[in-house]
């Protein structure tokens, strides 16, 4: 069996990206990020792999000392058989005891949230990049809106000169 060949999505890192949660740049002011692996049955596996998930309405929460990923969608397999999973059950995620201490830690502070920001695998292991955010007002999003405008011009007015 040969080497994998980047243009199968998988970058030089061995990373392959299944889902991204574009939606949180926007929203949230990520503070800090920490990875996490995924405990997961053979048919989300499989799913993940041929890119079937769906993070836009997915978040973390520490239950009972351990921490859980909570509406993230991965849909039905499709070669699958009546041992298929649930598409939106709860995950578990495999952390270090001070990691899941200092995020639950952070969630307790007012206005935190643990967000997860990308699925990607990484050396064949399903892993979660959480973000532990603070949710943007109105006018901040406007303000990072009004900036990347000015440097989109900025840029369109030095490449004509």
């Amino acid at each position: 069996m040969g080497k994998r060949k980047r243009d199968q999505g998988v970058t030089e890192s061995g990373e392959k990206v299944v889902a991204t949660n574009r939606k949180a740049r926007h929203l949230y002011e990520i503070l800090e990020t920490h990875e996490a692996g995924i405990v997961l049955v053979g048919t989300e596996v499989k799913s993940l792999r041929e890119g079937g998930a769906s993070i836009g309405d997915a978040f973390c929460m520490p239950k009972r000392g351990e921490m859980w990923l909570i509406n993230l969608h991965i849909g039905p397999y499709d070669r699958g058989n009546r041992f298929n999973h649930e598409p939106t059950r709860e995950r578990k995620l495999l952390l270090h005891r001070r990691e899941i201490d200092r995020m639950a830690g952070a969630v307790s502070q007012k206005g935190l949230t643990l967000v997860p920001l990308r699925i990607h695998f990484k050396n064949r292991r399903a892993k979660v990049l959480i973000g532990v955010c603070r949710g943007k007002k109105a006018h901040d999003k406007r303000h990072a809106i009004r900036e990347r405008d000015l440097k989109r011009t900025g840029e369109r007015e030095f490449r004509r000169r």
